[in-house]
């Protein structure tokens, strides 16, 4: 389905005549024979020009009314149903089509509210318009009303047909001699005054009765010998009738609207046809001067609506790349409500610049409409299940939402200050992971949650507000033990080891820092600790091997058992320490370090395997320096 801006688009097809000031049917003809007159003699084209006869206009069209309400077109329909004036087509057209417009606008507008009020626009119903119903009963009583005056006109073209037979039939039987001719002159003139006065008769039959009435009138004529002076006077009285007919005709080339000029021109070729002949040597003078002065005329209307097919044409490649641009944007991908939203936007403005654009050639004009309202259809039925979609999914997503908010409040009142909080910043985690909901609605969720979780977070920084000190304090305490930790790099004195120990059990015995700082304080700490103990390690371990290889003069003294048992001992404590590497090594492979605290253990023990291996490289050191000793 279309978007409710689209809708006043559907009366285009209504509207499909061209908009001009003359009627559909004088389009056609005139699309077909332009031209009242050809090149015939003045006999053959009067009776070529009398049909099709072409309905006539007033010389300018009056403005038309401009109805703001539905009630105003109203009561004018009702006027024109039940009162004297013949309704008229064109004016019944434009009062259908005005209703219309602003029938579909006024129900835009409720459609309109009804969702900025938060209705559900698949729920929205059309209510029964009582104005609409009215109008409609009125515009069957206009129809019905038209239909019978088209009968009473048929029925009269007949009976005036029937009677112009008649006349023609009667000047026939006078054509019989130059004697009948002059004894039935008077009568003749009355019988032309008769035809004069009779008006249309079926389109078909107009030719073929303007020649025969034509042809027994000039034959007549030829017959009068009579009254020769009577004769002229006729000649002469017709000549200054024709002549005045062809001066309007000239005139009328200066006439701005085209459509009354050539409208005007039917009425004078039907008054120049009802006009008797002039003397035989100035026919075919006054005739090419009527005629030339009806050529101009025919062919600025035949112009006028050359001009108004080019539009049309125009009008029909402006509306083929609006087409295009819509089911262009029709088939893109939106990926959220955003790209819809612009889309929407741009295909409103697109229809906006539709209702801007004329009539294009009639045989196209509804082609071109269904094609274009087809790309809009297509895109805002996908916009339609998009949303539909969307509203389930925003269900779901406050469904969500709404159970950690029981969660959330479940908590808010607990004291366990260190697992509630850990809980809570949980559901704030997960409550992110949550798709979006209408904005009034997230914007509510929101505030409940949050105010669960604040609720919790205000009363545990209340109650642990003193803890928070200490902890402060805690942190300077072990910042200053590890400014003592990193001067002990530069001690090189004895007690080096025992000043180590002494500082680190002070820094253990102090309580707990600001969450925030632990890890790195705890970095920094242990960065520091390992330098030391790397060199403190490799001091000792020298100092200790110059000790063991001064101690073996006096071993090798007490004899070869001495050393050798010595070597020995060594051996075993070799693969002790060996041994004990191993067993640490494996437990390191099977300790987790995805926390916080399975990363220290791992960093604690990494230390004792590495003073192991320490002690091992002394080892070693040691049974090479007896290897040593024993070559010698």
């Amino acid at each position: 389905m279309m978007d409710s801006q689209d809708k006043a688009l559907e009366l285009e097809k209504n509207e499909n005549t061209p908009v001009v000031d003359t009627p559909a049917e004088e389009v056609k003809q005139d699309a077909e024979a332009p031209e009242v007159v050809n090149e015939q003699t003045e006999e053959e084209t009067a009776a070529t020009a009398e049909a099709p006869e072409v309905p006539t206009t007033e010389a300018a069209t009056p403005e038309r009314k401009v109805y703001t309400s539905k009630q105003e077109v109203l009561e004018r329909v009702k006027e024109l149903a039940h009162g004297e004036e013949m309704p008229q087509k064109d004016e019944v057209d434009y009062l259908k089509t005005t209703f219309y417009k602003l029938h579909i606008a006024e129900r835009e507008a409720a459609l309109k509210l009804y969702i900025d009020n938060g209705g559900d626009p698949e729920a929205y119903q059309i209510l029964p318009d009582e104005q609409e119903s009215a109008f409609k009963a009125e515009m069957g009583l206009i129809k019905e009303r038209r239909a019978q005056v088209f009968k009473e006109m048929e029925a009269e073209k007949e009976a005036n047909l029937k009677k112009k037979l008649d006349i023609i039939e009667k000047i026939k039987a006078m054509v019989t001699s130059p004697e009948e001719a002059n004894k039935s002159f008077k009568e003749f003139k009355t019988l032309q005054e008769e035809w004069k006065e009779i008006k249309n008769v079926p389109a078909e039959k107009a030719n073929e009765l303007w020649r025969n009435y034509q042809l027994y009138v000039e034959q007549f004529y030829d017959l009068l010998k009579l009254n020769s002076e009577a004769r002229e006077y006729d000649f002469k009285k017709n000549l200054e009738l024709k002549t005045r007919l062809c001066e309007a005709a000239e005139k009328l080339a200066d006439e701005t609207d085209i459509i009354s000029a050539f409208h005007q021109l039917q009425k004078l070729h039907q008054e120049f046809r009802e006009i008797g002949p002039v003397a035989k040597e100035l026919r075919e003078e006054i005739w090419n001067r009527f005629k030339t002065a009806s050529s101009v005329i025919n062919k600025r209307h035949q112009q006028h609506f050359d001009d108004i097919r080019a539009k049309e044409e125009e009008n029909l490649t402006r509306k083929t790349a609006l087409c295009e641009k819509v089911e262009a944007i029709a088939a893109e991908e939106n990926k959220g409500g955003a790209d819809w939203e612009k889309h929407t936007k741009e295909i409103i403005d697109i229809q906006s610049e539709w209702k801007t654009i004329g009539f294009a050639p009639q045989k196209m004009n509804v082609k071109i409409f269904e094609r274009f309202r087809a790309a809009c259809d297509s895109f805002f039925a996908r916009k339609a299940e998009y949303f539909k979609n969307l509203k389930d999914t925003f269900k779901e997503n406050a469904d969500k939402k709404r159970a950690l908010i029981e969660k959330a409040n479940a908590l808010k009142d607990s004291t366990e200050w260190r697992s509630t909080g850990d809980k809570l910043i949980a559901l704030q985690k997960e409550w992110k992971t949550i798709g979006v909901v209408p904005k009034k609605l997230g914007d509510q969720l929101w505030e409940e949650f949050m105010g669960a979780c604040n609720h919790f977070f205000e009363a545990r920084n209340e109650a642990t507000a003193g803890q928070r000190g200490e902890e402060h304090e805690n942190l300077e305490k072990k910042r200053a033990v590890i400014e003592q930790l990193k001067a002990l790099l530069q001690d090189t004195g004895d007690d080096l080891q025992e000043k180590l120990h002494l500082l680190v059990d002070e820094y253990q015995a102090i309580g707990h820092v600001p969450f925030k700082e632990k890890d790195k304080v705890y970095k920094e700490y242990h960065e520091v600790l390992d330098r030391i103990y790397k060199e403190l390690n490799i001091g000792v371990a020298k100092r200790r091997l110059n000790k063991f290889k001064d101690n073996l003069k006096n071993l090798a003294e007490r004899g070869e058992n001495a050393i050798d048992n010595e070597r020995a001992r060594l051996l075993r404590q070799y693969d002790a320490i060996k041994q004990e590497v191993q067993t640490y090594e494996n437990n390191l492979g099977f300790l987790n370090a995805s926390s916080k605290k399975g990363n220290s253990l791992i960093d604690e023990m990494n230390r004792k395997v590495q003073k192991l291996k320490d002690d091992l490289n002394l080892v070693r050191e040691k049974i090479k320096a007896i290897d040593a000793k024993n070559k010698e």
